[in-house]
């Protein structure tokens, strides 16, 4: 399995640089076996069933991105800075721009009330040490930092404060994520409301989305590829939702490849339980699924692992017809594109 099985040409052009307004406006690509519709997010009223269950990522954004100053005797230089991760040895992982003026011991002050440290510099990225934590960390980084945008659309134009909405999900509760699960920011509160009277269920679980969804894959053996980690939680309450909708025959989908990829992590003895820690789970053709029936998820990048992810779930001959279809028909990609619903079969 080539790395070059999954490309395809994507026109400059259709990368979106701004959501569709309002969210439920986007268009949605309907693909249940062998058949393609080209339809809304807002009717995903009349696509789901009653006894459906959407699997959301609750997990929330922060400000990850920071410019600061360090100074040396008289001389200062501007340093940019993308937070990654926490750090298991404490502080976060961060990248840095440019990473070889910074040295172990070296401060960096990003606003009056909030300045960090660096503790440890590798080949690539280094570890901060903030000089507050918990809440008032929280408060001093919306104040200085800006939303983590995607590189292919932060090359195109500057993070602003529509994206402090724009890439958030109306149900981000536990923050951590230093990039959205950008399937779910398609749903707004009316919408929600609509599909649970319909009778379609929902269940919150959290997976940090790290930077590391952004990194190419530089193996032509995709099968030799290491996955970047996450942290995640399936709750004691959202596994037993779940089991007991597919006891009862309804569909779980989960709304995102960050929701699939944490629910497969804990089925993975086969059926689902409470899950806690890191998973870098990796899903290319030829992986079984063990909880997931659909997927609604946005248009990926070629030769990324999402794609390889979809085309697990779809067949590889099956999503290069879907993708062919989205170019074709002019869809938007990317993190603030338009969406697709996967359904295997049909």
């Amino acid at each position: 399995m080539q790395l070059s099985d999954f490309d395809f040409d994507l026109p400059e052009r259709l990368i979106a640089t701004r959501p569709a307004r309002p969210r439920t406006a986007a268009r949605l690509l309907l693909a249940e076996g062998d058949r393609i519709e080209d339809r809304h997010v807002r009717d995903l009223v009349d696509i789901f069933r009653p006894g459906d269950r959407l699997v959301l990522n609750n997990t929330r954004v922060i400000p990850a991105r920071l410019t600061g100053t360090r100074t040396r005797g008289e001389a200062e230089a501007r340093i940019e800075v993308t937070l990654m991760e926490p750090a298991a040895a404490g502080g976060w992982r961060a990248m840095a721009k440019p990473l070889r003026k910074l040295k172990p011991g070296e401060t960096i002050r990003f606003s009056d009330a909030l300045s960090a440290e660096v503790a440890e510099k590798g080949e690539t990225d280094l570890r901060l040490v903030f000089d507050r934590a918990g809440e008032a960390f929280d408060a001093a980084l919306a104040q200085a930092g800006a939303m983590p945008l995607p590189p292919y659309i932060a090359a195109r134009r500057a993070p602003d404060a529509q994206d402090d909405e724009d890439y958030q999900t109306v149900f981000a509760r536990h923050a951590g994520a230093v990039a959205a699960p950008t399937a779910s920011l398609h749903f707004d509160r009316p919408l929600l409301e609509a599909l649970a009277a319909r009778g379609v269920g929902f269940t919150e679980v959290t997976l940090h989305v790290g930077a590391g969804t952004f990194l190419p894959v530089k193996v032509e053996d995709v099968t030799t590829h290491r996955m970047h980690a996450e942290w995640g939680e399936v709750t004691e309450t959202a596994a037993a939702e779940i089991a007991a909708a597919k006891a009862a025959g309804g569909r779980v989908i989960p709304v995102g490849t960050t929701a699939l990829r944490l629910i497969e992590s804990a089925a993975a003895s086969g059926a689902i339980r409470p899950w806690r820690g890191e998973t870098d789970i990796f899903i290319y053709p030829g992986y079984r699924f063990r909880v997931t029936d659909a997927l609604m998820t946005n248009f990926h990048l070629p030769k990324s692992t999402l794609l390889m992810l979809v085309s697990a779930l779809m067949g590889q001959e099956r999503i290069r017809a879907i993708y062919d279809h989205a170019v074709r028909h002019d869809y938007r990609f990317f993190s603030y594109g338009d969406a697709s619903l996967l359904i295997p079969g049909g």
